[in-house]
């Protein structure tokens, strides 16, 4: 089933989805910005047309979807993503997660040989892609004793409209570069987009710009925009709207890129965290109204 066909249903969400209720899953808020644990569905087994036009509303609702208990293979976190779109590729041609032998599932290993994990700043993925992944799926079998590993999570939406109303008209029309030499080193993509995005499913304004991937803001002067840019930067990782999810065995995070950030806490060495990735194919971030 193409995710596509649930679009217009889906685009007049425009909330966080508190008081929510479903017929085929269940959906339990994790903060009150951004997260939600899904229950009641067995990824194991393909879904009900029912089932996945109610995930397309929770993913598009709480912008990160948990799922728990779930032992997926390779086939099936493929089937999974795939209810949201083609899967796509990682734009890096190095990067510290390793391939398997199915090239649109990415490794994500580290253990006491690992000198250092992938996603410890708040960011979005690949966003220096002229077209970054609309979402990624990751599976984790083997997680860290003690709640080790746990990743963080934040809501683009709630820091939008936390902005000064000045601020919001300041920020519109501006572009920033996103360059992907600065995370993946040679070879890797470097692409403009806006600002201040509208998100293209919900119709709600998202800050497009995070820690990694953003060097400078192309239409203010070097000093302006670097304040500026350190500003939002500040801005989107405060904790009012992050939620903070602790990883068990066979749980799986999937989240909206084009409306989140996210981050990997490392503090689980010598530990192991162990599992797969996926990534849904995105479209170029549309500029705000």
């Amino acid at each position: 089933m193409s995710g596509t066909a649930h679009l217009p249903q889906i685009a007049k969400i425009a909330s966080h989805g508190a008081g929510v209720t479903y017929e085929t899953i269940t959906a339990t808020p994790a903060s009150p910005h951004i997260g939600a644990e899904i229950g009641g569905v067995d990824l194991t087994a393909p879904l009900s047309n029912k089932q996945v036009e109610e995930l397309h509303d929770a993913f598009a609702r709480f912008q990160v979807i948990f799922f728990r208990d779930q032992k997926i293979s390779f086939e099936d976190q493929i089937r999974v993503a795939s209810y949201f779109g083609p899967l796509g590729k990682h734009v890096g041609a190095s990067t510290i997660s390793k391939g398997t032998d199915n090239p649109q599932v990415r490794k994500f290993h580290y253990d006491e040989t690992s000198k250092q994990i992938s996603g410890e700043n708040f960011h979005s993925d690949q966003s220096c892609a002229a077209i970054p992944p609309l979402g990624s799926m990751l599976y984790n079998h083997t997680v860290p004793p003690d709640g080790g590993g746990d990743t963080m999570f934040a809501s683009m939406y709630a820091a939008y409209e936390a902005l000064s109303p000045a601020m919001k008209v300041y920020l519109k029309g501006l572009t920033a570069t996103h360059d992907g030499t600065r995370i993946f080193g040679p070879g890797t993509p470097i692409s403009v987009h806006p600002v201040i995005t509208r998100h293209p499913v919900t119709g709600r304004e998202v800050i497009y710009v995070n820690t990694d991937f953003t060097s400078h803001i192309n239409e203010l002067p070097r000093l302006e925009g670097d304040r500026i840019l350190q500003f939002l930067v500040d801005h989107c990782n405060k904790p009012e709207w992050t939620c903070r999810f602790r990883w068990r065995e066979h749980s799986i995070a999937f989240w909206d890129n084009r409306c989140t950030h996210h981050k990997a806490i490392w503090d689980y060495w010598p530990n192991v965290r162990s599992g797969f990735r996926v990534q849904v194919e995105g479209t170029a971030p549309p500029v705000a109204a």
